[in-house]
């Protein structure tokens, strides 16, 4: 009876022995678990924390594209201006020589009457002068016309330049000369990173295109964006079948957004 005893007693430690290891191992799963969770929370943080930041950079940049217009459009005005003054003064300076000349065919009338030349020799002399200051007045003032013309278009241009990337980044769209690359993938979490970001053109919640061989074969995203790289959503059922992402493909502003992108 004794053995039988001590039998049971050996089975009962062990299977103690037993639920005792399978208690610590799980608590040890649930341990690890915990801090793996714990630092996904951090990534997820940060994360956060840099679009935060990015939306208060374009901001900034939206800011300083408002005032750069602004300055613009007040360099043109002045420019306009300054334009009206010099034509002003040519049509004045036109008008003068027309005056002139009148005057001095008024003398060359008199002066064939009288036939004598000599008297008026010195007089037709400084009329002639005058009128030869006046031709080369006019010809600078045109020359200076047409290059401030040309530097009023010149800023018009940039003004317009600038106004039409406004208008882009507005709409919440990234600029058309955008072309970059997929520089890291991270399958898991369903985000890829890029090899541009606010100087090449990328603009935050924007929609792009990953092109292979010219065919679009999945759309992104925009998540955050930095000065130099910028982070994007994997758009989920956009990437074509049998396709895979690779780090080097290339990535365009989308033709149009996709539909569950947003969402």
């Amino acid at each position: 009876m004794a053995n039988v005893f001590g039998i049971l007693t050996a089975i009962v430690l062990a299977l103690a022995g037993f639920v005792a290891y399978k208690n610590k191992a799980a608590y040890q799963n649930e341990i690890s678990e915990t801090a793996t969770q714990k630092s996904n929370l951090a990534t997820s943080q940060k994360r956060l924390q840099t679009a935060v930041d990015n939306l208060a950079a374009t901001i900034d940049q939206r800011n300083e594209v408002d005032a750069e217009v602004v300055k613009l459009t007040e360099d043109v005005n002045a420019q306009e201006k300054i334009n009206d003054d010099l034509k002003s003064q040519i049509d004045e300076k036109t008008q003068k020589t027309a005056s002139n000349k009148e005057k001095l065919d008024d003398i060359r009338d008199k002066t064939a009457a009288i036939g004598d030349l000599n008297q008026l020799a010195g007089k037709m002399k400084a009329a002639n002068a005058e009128l030869e200051e006046l031709s080369q007045t006019i010809t600078a003032t045109e020359a200076r016309l047409a290059n401030l013309t040309a530097q009023n278009e010149a800023t018009e241009s940039e003004a317009r330049g600038m106004q039409s990337k406004f208008d882009i980044i507005s709409q919440g769209k990234s600029l058309p000369t955008l072309n970059t690359r997929i520089r890291s993938i991270y399958p898991a979490w369903g985000f890829v990173t890029l090899a541009a970001g606010n100087n090449g053109g990328v603009v935050a919640n924007s929609n792009l295109a990953v092109m292979r061989n010219g065919e679009p074969i999945a759309q992104l995203l925009v998540t955050a964006v930095e000065s130099n790289s910028a982070s994007a959503s994997i758009v989920p059922d956009s990437i074509a079948k049998d396709v895979t992402l690779m780090v080097g493909d290339r990535v365009v502003p989308a033709a149009s957004s996709a539909k569950g992108a947003r969402n």
